[in-house]
């Protein structure tokens, strides 16, 4: 079976930083990532990179950052009252940090801090970065309706509902 929309595809990969060679993220010492093709569970460029490849597929794909996690936006440089922190006296910058927002947790690194506010980068960590994956695919499958229903793969190396 080929990589398609609404199927479910286990693989491993390895993740390597614009031109670094030492790998930033692997998955294959571990169980493979389970994703639904089409929901979103992974970034487009590597969604579009497994279409139409099968089971024992190995690939080698550069992926720009409009097809990874974006562009950095200026728009999330801010700055926030040091009320904000749970621990704002253990801030570094450089540090990543989770904030309480309405929208729930959210990462963010810290950029600079002064006596009453701390400057944040809300982007995501990735934002803005070309990014390297090795990926072995190992398995491709139809997905289940529930599965499309809740928009994430079930089972070994996706997501069960307890």
């Amino acid at each position: 079976m080929q990589v398609a929309k609404d199927s479910v595809v286990l693989f491993h990969y390895r993740l390597y930083l614009e031109d670094s060679q030492e790998a930033f993220q692997d998955s294959f010492n571990n169980e493979p990532v389970a994703a639904l093709i089409g929901a979103g569970n992974i970034i487009p460029g590597v969604e579009e990179a497994m279409m139409g490849q099968e089971a024992g597929a190995e690939l080698d794909v550069t992926i720009p950052p409009e097809k990874g996690y974006g562009p950095r936006n200026p728009e999330l440089f801010m700055r926030l009252p040091k009320k904000y922190f749970q621990q704002p006296a253990k801030l570094k910058p450089g540090m990543v940090t989770t904030l309480q927002t309405k929208e729930g947790p959210r990462q963010v690194i810290v950029v600079k801090i002064g006596m009453s506010v701390v400057d944040v980068d809300a982007n995501p960590i990735l934002a803005g970065t070309t990014l390297r994956f090795e990926m072995k695919i190992v398995e491709v499958r139809e997905s289940t309706e529930t599965e499309r229903q809740h928009g994430h793969a079930h089972g070994p190396g996706g997501h069960e509902h307890g």
